[in-house]
């Protein structure tokens, strides 16, 4: 296509745009003018223009086509999930704002576990509550997920043809607000009944667009540092013998996780530059150290354990472009960096404006070796970011 052509192309989408007002044209016909315009516009992108959640999006423009509504319910994402065990290999796609963690392969499914009998009616309650967030697998191997079910709203099954005739299957996932939180690509033909089958046994009766997505929630107001024990603060943090003791130290003392970093000791916390994402990703890559990458939102994380190779900038985003694993960054949304020490564990922190972790990376661990060096040296050589801390009071 000449250039001229282009110009005309995108004033024209833009012309269109602007006289579809929102009340006076479908959404899909607003999507299909802002396609002309920036056909290689994501869906996600493309909603936040049209000032709709992804979700509203995804079902206005392909319900009856390309998209199923699947079924709705507390149990039902579960559920999904457990049976996408049986896919085979997949490509799981986890995100939030500013970053997204792709990793294809095969999850581990659980094995059976004995039924449990004889506990009290707390301690069942307990382990009820556990278990709402277990798939019947994904802990470990290739596929690493941690889900928090209660969170998952809606659920559709995509089958798009692409431009090589190739047809690409995926469940999709998004919380009550429209917002996505994790996809699972179909990527072997053995999967595809097994998909298919899915998509049959969930299928919603009603294949509506019409979402009652949910206003998003308003985030909680931040307790002033003044206001926080940062004595008492800071000697709990030290008499942690545990990484996963850490959440449970920020709720009682009613801190958010990046205030805690901010109101941490100063030996067991460092200050970095955003931007030392980028250093630490070519020297994981450079030096072959193999690393773990933890990405997520409210409704799902995602962790990848392993070496990287290939890194480099593109689209916006810093990314690891590895034939399994990509990991996308939008490293210039990145206001703050930690280097932290807990429980004799090393690990580096990125968050965004808003205070909200987008990506976390710790040195990948073994009985025999709880704490890599290379790993230590690594994150302890980034460049340190010049900023007053809260003093101990």
């Amino acid at each position: 296509m000449k250039p001229h052509h282009r110009f005309v192309l995108a004033l024209t989408g833009a012309m269109l745009i602007s006289s579809l007002p929102a009340g006076a044209a479908s959404l899909t016909e607003r999507y299909e003018a802002l396609r002309a315009e920036q056909p290689k516009l994501a869906l996600r992108d493309a909603a936040a223009k049209l000032n709709v959640s992804e979700a509203e999006l995804l079902a206005a423009n392909g319900i009856g086509k390309t998209v199923t509504r699947l079924q709705e319910g507390d149990n039902v994402p579960r559920e999904i999930m457990r049976r996408a065990l049986n896919l085979g290999k997949v490509m799981a796609m986890t995100r939030n704002e500013n970053g997204i963690l792709e990793r294809t392969g095969v999850a581990t499914k659980m094995k059976p576990q004995e039924p449990v009998t004889g506990l009290d009616a707390d301690k069942e309650k307990e382990r009820e509550a556990r278990m709402r967030n277990i798939a019947g697998g994904y802990l470990g191997g290739e596929i690493d997920l941690r889900f928090t079910f209660k969170n998952w709203k809606y659920a559709f099954a995509v089958a798009q043809p692409g431009k090589d005739g190739a047809v690409s299957r995926s469940l999709q996932f998004f919380d009550a607000s429209g917002n996505a939180v994790h996809k699972v690509y179909v990527k072997s033909d053995a999967g595809v009944p097994v998909f298919d089958k899915i998509v049959a046994d969930f299928r919603n009766p009603v294949q509506s667009a019409d979402l009652k997505v949910a206003a998003a929630p308003v985030k909680k107001v931040q307790k002033p540092d003044s206001a926080v024990d940062v004595k008492e603060f800071q000697q709990a943090w030290n008499e942690i013998n545990d990484v996963h003791q850490f959440n449970r130290l920020l709720s009682e003392f009613g801190v958010t996780r990046e205030q805690g970093l901010r109101l941490g000791p100063v030996d067991k916390v460092q200050r970095i530059a955003p931007q030392a994402v980028r250093q630490l990703l070519e020297e994981a890559a450079k030096k072959q150290v193999e690393i773990m990458a933890f990405l997520g939102n409210d409704s799902t994380i995602q962790i990848f354990s392993g070496k990287i190779n290939k890194v480099q900038e593109a689209g916006g985003y810093f990314n690891v472009l590895d034939p399994e694993f990509n990991l996308h960054l939008r490293d210039s949304a990145f206001v703050s960096g930690y280097v932290v020490k807990r429980a004799g564990v090393v690990n580096v922190e990125f968050y965004d404006k808003d205070g909200n972790e987008v990506v976390s990376f710790f040195g990948v661990r073994s009985r025999d070796n709880p704490v890599p060096q290379a790993w230590i040296d690594l994150a302890m050589a980034l460049p340190k970011a010049d900023a007053p801390r809260q003093a101990s009071n």
